[in-house]
């Protein structure tokens, strides 16, 4: 029997799920359902920042939309491929790193990926107000907490509603920005902002770099959003289906975004879209813009969610928490904070800024993704213990010197070849500022953390997925709680 049919009438309105494991009786929903939710997901006018990189560094149109559509499809394949996890291992994304890093070992890459909800949350924040400023008086004090408590109550009720959420908002995204991409090119001359640019190896790199670090940053929280699927599903559903929406929509905005860079100097993502917009027709860009918040505050949503969920898997691996309500709420609201203070003094020229952010990003997650997918494709080959990764005296232990070690490993052998606005590589500098980091850092953390398990003393991890399977069974048996 599947198992939306017995529990969707019983399901709370508000999750009471957090970082623990989720029973196979309370599994429910459908594969394709993973499409449009990261297609909206990735369907903000955050992402069509990420195309203006290439022209403000003066990379040519054609170059700069060939980086983004090849850095996002190289982004999103790493990301697809832990969405396969979600359904298998029945838990939230981060916390699965306790298997390759230790209970506490784990807070190493938690770390990187709290920097990561904080830092998008803050740039959303910001071009959500842009947006309604156009229309609606208030300083950005006003509105950051305004918009930051819609998100909070959206992430407080939870998955089933971000689903929701997520699904039907990809109708009218699709819609509004098919006719502001008809806008943009049949109105601005691509190129004609950088009659200058040309191609340049260091800056195409540097362009493909972040298109793929802003795809690899979704990847700490994929699981997350397909966690509540029936462990049955097919793996390659789950992957194609979540690569497709999550990669078309980056490579659609992406590419928008890059050819409004090349034809409007010094562009503002909010008031090149009502600039664009009007042009189709009066008022259209306004609306466009101001259609865009809906999307910006859902993912602030899912931010703060995933944000939470990691929180609470640092904390746990120090003291113990009982996943309750209550502190899924505490949760979302310590960071809702750390957010709107980031927010509020943060430079007004934020694509600099952005730049930075998203290339960071690649730095830290390219050695936890290549460790993480090591060790569930080919170490493990996703079979775990699944409750002995919330005992600190599991078999997982609290300390994983094998994944520390190859992230450390990794990370290092990236830094030579690491180029950004306040830093370049000795080796980044002999190949003409190419950054080529993200290729360095997958190859020697899987390779390294690869070597470093063949010896990895299977019999007693065995025997722990034995009275897993037992405790697992017996939750999935026992009576709903009330």
């Amino acid at each position: 029997m599947n198992p939306s049919n017995s529990t969707a009438a019983r399901r709370p309105v508000i999750e009471t799920r957090s970082i623990d494991y989720v029973p196979v009786r309370e599994r429910h929903g459908t594969v394709w359902h993973q499409g449009p939710f990261w297609f909206t997901g990735n369907f903000v006018v955050t992402t069509m920042v990420a195309g203006f990189i290439g022209p403000a560094i003066g990379l040519s149109l054609g170059w700069s939309v060939l980086a983004v559509v090849l850095g996002a499809g190289f982004g999103t394949f790493f990301m697809a491929f832990h969405a396969n996890q979600g359904p298998r291992m029945g838990l939230p994304q981060m916390i699965q790193s306790r298997a390759q890093f230790g209970t506490r070992g784990a807070i190493v890459p938690f770390i990187a990926v709290l920097f990561v909800y904080v830092g998008f949350n803050v740039f959303n924040v910001i071009l959500a107000t842009q947006a309604l400023q156009l229309i609606l008086p208030g300083s950005a004090a006003v509105w950051y907490p305004v918009l930051i408590l819609v998100a909070i109550l959206l992430a407080v009720v939870g998955y089933d509603l971000l689903h929701f959420i997520q699904r039907w908002q990809s109708y009218l995204m699709v819609a509004v920005f098919l006719l502001l991409t008809i806008a943009a090119l049949t109105s601005l001359h691509g190129g004609s902002a950088i009659p200058d640019a040309h191609f340049d190896w260091g800056k195409f790199l540097i362009v493909f770099g972040a298109a793929a670090g802003y795809q690899i940053s979704y990847a700490v929280y994929v699981s997350d959003y397909s966690r509540y699927l029936p462990p049955d599903v097919s793996a390659p559903a789950v992957i194609s289906w979540t690569y497709a929406g999550a990669a078309l929509s980056a490579m659609w905005l992406m590419s928008l975004g890059a050819f409004i860079g090349s034809a409007i100097a010094e562009p503002d993502a909010i008031g090149s879209i009502q600039q664009v917009g009007n042009s189709l027709f009066h008022g259209f860009g306004t609306f466009a813009a101001v259609i865009s918040v809906p999307a910006l505050l859902s993912i602030m949503a899912i931010n703060l969610y995933g944000a939470m969920l990691t929180g609470a898997s640092a904390v746990d691996g120090f003291k113990q928490l009982k996943p309750s309500v209550r502190g899924r709420i505490i949760g979302i609201l310590v960071i809702a904070i750390v957010v709107y203070t980031i927010a509020l003094v943060i430079p007004e020229n934020y694509l600099s800024s952005f730049n930075n952010f998203v290339l960071m990003m690649l730095y830290f997650l390219i050695p936890w993704t290549a460790v993480n997918l090591v060790d569930f494709y080919f170490v493990r080959r996703g079979h775990y213990a699944i409750a002995d990764i919330f005992k600190p005296n599991g078999v997982y232990g609290r300390w994983s010197w094998r994944g520390l070690v190859a992230y450390a490993v990794g990370f290092a052998a990236m830094i030579p070849f690491i180029t950004t606005t306040f830093y370049e590589g000795p080796a980044a500098k002999a190949i003409g500022g190419g950054d080529i980091s993200f290729a360095v850092g997958l190859v020697v953390s899987g390779v390294s953390y690869w070597l470093l398990t063949r010896n990895l003393d299977r019999s007693a991890e065995e025997a722990a997925m034995a009275a897993s399977e037992r405790e697992l069974a017996a939750l999935d048996d026992a009576k709903v709680a009330p």
